[in-house]
């Protein structure tokens, strides 16, 4: 529907004597522009006038004007003034204004020579940050599990229960699925390279003290990291976005002695455990594996687990397994406290502290094998 006083651009012919011109009508403002497609219609219109310098424009006939309209004919203009051009007194100011803004230029920012210093100091102070936070955090359980052996009736043993019955016993499924094929790939490699030189009587040790001492703690730890450490750190976090935590301090409720100290008690009892478990898992895949390709029965392999297998290594595996898992608590505990009260915080928090606690067990492990590097063989 066309409304009245539309915006329209009329080209006249040039007289005897005077180029052309362009003779602006109408109201050129937002409402009227966006009526009827007028705005696509005038931009053509003025796409087509671009390159003629040497055109009359003529805008003293506009009905009402507004930074819209002004802009259209600032942009088909090349963002200055033709040579010829007919404004009223109001447009003047409008268009001045146009100009003066065109001509602001933001300061370039200067590269300085020492920002990768200032990257390193402002990492190594957040990383110093979190390093007191999580001594801090460990010097609080270590008191908040003086107390609970102090005082054991009251102290939070559904809590503890709870957490072994979710980080412990819900996790037997993934971790056996991961430790049988673990064993099989294992096994199945091994056995290739062990024909090859008439040793296929040593794949019980090579099975037995890869699996016991490094992989099965390993497995079970990174897979603990991943499905625990993350719920827990997630759980703590939607705590936070939902006061829930304020509230506890308000009800006089410790954070620590009721929500930190049975996951890390939890994760202590259940890890050694889950360590067992994977471990069995893993030599089993290895026994299917070598009966299909070594053709070694899992009588022999049961017979000869015993003495490939010092008995210290499964003690080195076992107290791998407890120190794994309270370690994986107390760096889910840590992110958890320290989410914002967003969601975007809980996400982040949430993938910082999985990647951290896989961190923080693999190089556990490695202090391990230096330490016990005489020990097990």
């Amino acid at each position: 529907m066309q409304i009245e006083n539309a915006p329209t651009l009329t080209l006249q012919p040039p007289d005897a004597g005077s180029p052309q011109s362009v003779v602006a009508n109408g109201i050129w403002q937002v409402h009227a522009l966006a009526q009827c497609g007028a705005i696509k219609t005038i931009n053509a219109t003025l796409a087509s006038l671009k390159d003629k310098p040497e055109l009359v424009w003529d805008l003293s006939q506009i009905v009402r004007l507004d930074h819209i309209g002004a802009q259209m004919f600032w942009n088909a203009w090349g963002k200055k003034r033709p040579a010829q051009l007919q404004l009223a007194e109001k447009q003047e100011e409008l268009f001045n204004r146009i100009e003066e803004a065109g001509k602001l230029q933001l300061p370039r920012p200067r590269a300085s020579r020492f920002n990768w210093v200032m990257t390193l100091g402002s990492g190594m102070l957040h990383f110093f940050e979190h390093a007191q936070g999580f001594i801090r955090l460990i010097g609080q359980v270590v008191q908040d599990i003086g107390r609970f052996i102090r005082h054991p009736m009251t102290g939070p043993w559904r809590e503890v229960s709870a957490n072994i019955f979710h980080s412990g016993f819900q996790a037997l499924g993934i971790t056996a699925l991961v430790g049988f094929l673990i064993g099989v790939v294992l096994s199945y490699l091994s056995a290739q390279q062990l024909r090859m030189f008439g040793g296929d009587m040593y794949l019980v040790n090579i099975l037995g003290m890869s699996v016991i001492r490094e992989l099965g703690p390993l497995l079970a730890a990174i897979l603990v990291a991943g499905r625990s450490g993350s719920s827990i750190t997630a759980q703590l976090g939607v705590m936070r976005v939902t006061e829930e935590l304020d509230a506890m301090l308000v009800m006089g409720i410790s954070h620590g002695y009721r929500l930190i100290m049975p996951k890390v008690v939890a994760l202590a009892i259940s890890m050694p455990l889950l360590v067992v478990w994977t471990d069995a898992m893993a030599l089993i895949g290895g026994m299917v594996s070598a009966k299909v390709e070594l053709n070694l029965s899992a009588r022999y392999f049961l017979q000869k687990l015993p003495d490939a297998v010092p008995l210290s290594n499964y003690v080195i595996g076992l107290l791998k397994g407890t120190t794994f898992g309270m370690l994986i608590a107390l760096v889910s505990c840590h992110f958890g406290l320290r989410i914002k009260p967003n969601t975007e915080s809980l996400g982040r928090g949430t993938t910082t502290s999985v990647v951290t606690a896989i961190t923080v067990v693999i190089l556990a492990d490695a202090v391990f094998a230096i330490i016990f590097s005489g020990v097990g063989f």
